[in-house]
């Protein structure tokens, strides 16, 4: 089954051979200082995984054991942190590559209580995101025979521009490998927990969208109190009307092997009932990992009560590990309010303006998010209250899903 690819245009990249080069494999931008204030913030999360990959080709004798006897055809990924608690060793460069990868993403970093003050260990950090991953279970067999690994992990920027994986062997040598075809050597891939990734990012991007689109202390104020007397009829009488994904399956593009399953997460957009603002809805949809496949959800995607004149858009993204996710919702949030100031009157355009805030949400993003940042999947333009849609394509042609209206009756 392939991967996903997220990119709406496919550039040709050359194939290369896998070439070596010997090279003083030592761990890149440690300062051996624990404090959390010191960490280089300026690493991106490709350094940051480099460092790990050194980390590992050169502790390979002491964690294969642990590697070899969790990951097998089941299961192909094992918790970093897991790897180098059971093996014993020193995790201190993987602690420091973990939160490097959390600054760079705009992810918070919460330690336990009773961190020492001596230092900081991975086991410190609640919820570590790294995992080492086999490429590929036809890697397997070979791997377990004794056949020792390369440690390779994503590059940085466009990755319909990369040119070759960098990887490292256990004797310090770097290996080019071609970013299409997959190696017959076994690799372990440094790569990022996707789902707890995406879940603590786009809980970031829903605090930062409420915080920026809510009511003032006196709107909440009056709200609250309108809230309170129509409480009674409101919460018993009144039915909740939504729209369901039934159906959706995306196109295949050549996703390079290194990056894996996809996760795929939606923006719905559109324009505040009660007030002139733009309404940004987060949803999750864990369950969209690999393209040419017909996935049944029956997953609520809008609640209508939020948006004014009973439209709105929906974006489609594909997470990649460059994101920081508190710069991406500041400036989608940004973006929308801006355009919906510009406007004089929105009730004269009516639900026309939705398009024209999702367009501009678009166009707000830096080019690298549309690279190998958070992908730009597809957009459905215009979606009704009450309307039913079949093998309804988006505006880009890569996503095709049938959407339908849903009530929910009070109790």
């Amino acid at each position: 089954m392939k991967n996903l690819s997220l990119s709406l245009l496919m550039l040709t990249v050359p194939l290369f051979t896998a070439t070596s080069y010997s090279v003083n494999a030592q761990p890149l931008g440690l300062s051996g200082s624990s404090e959390l204030q010191q960490i280089n913030q300026g690493y991106s999360v490709a350094e940051a995984k480099r460092e790990i990959a050194i980390e590992l080709s050169r502790q390979y004798t002491q964690i294969a054991p642990v590697l070899q006897s969790n990951i097998n055809q089941y299961s192909l990924t094992m918790d970093a942190d897991q790897v180098f608690t059971q093996s014993k060793i020193d995790a201190q460069t993987l602690h420091q590559a973990e939160v490097k990868i959390r600054t760079a993403k705009g992810l918070s970093i919460n330690t336990k209580s009773n961190t020492p003050s001596s230092g900081y260990r991975t086991s410190d950090i609640d919820n570590n995101l790294v995992q080492f991953r086999l490429a590929d279970v036809s890697m397997l067999e070979a791997w377990q025979q004794g056949e020792s690994p390369l440690f390779a992990f994503e590059p940085d920027g466009d990755d319909k521009q990369w040119v070759n994986i960098e990887a490292y062997d256990i004797d310090g040598n770097i290996h080019l490998l071609d970013v299409y075809q997959l190696p017959q050597r076994p690799v372990v891939v440094i790569a990022l927990d996707k789902q707890s990734v995406i879940s603590e990012g786009l809980a970031v991007m829903r605090k930062t969208f409420a915080a920026g689109t809510g009511p003032s202390k006196a709107e909440s104020l009056t709200l609250r109190h309108r809230q309170s007397k129509s409480l009674s009829t409101s919460s018993e009488d009144q039915a909740i009307s939504t729209t369901v994904l039934k159906r959706i399956s995306l196109q295949d593009d050549q996703e390079p092997w290194i990056s894996g399953k996809a996760e795929i997460y939606a923006i719905v957009t559109g324009v505040n009932p009660s007030r002139d603002e733009p309404v940004l809805d987060i949803i999750e949809m864990p369950y969209l990992d690999y393209s040419d496949t017909q996935y049944y959800p029956n997953q609520i995607m809008i609640h209508w009560e939020r948006y004014r004149w009973a439209a709105a858009d929906l974006v489609l993204m594909e997470h990649d590990d460059g994101t920081n996710y508190k710069e991406l919702a500041s400036a989608l949030l940004l973006a929308a309010e801006q355009i919906l100031k510009a406007i004089p009157d929105p009730e004269v355009q009516g639900f026309a303006i939705i398009a024209t805030i999702t367009n501009g949400i678009l166009a707000a993003m830096p080019d690298a998010w549309f690279t190998n940042d958070d992908d730009y999947v597809d957009v459905y333009y215009t979606l009704q209250e009450g309307e039913t849609y079949t093998n309804h394509s988006g505006a880009g042609g890569n996503a095709n899903a049938h959407f339908a209206p849903l009530t929910i009756q009070p109790r």
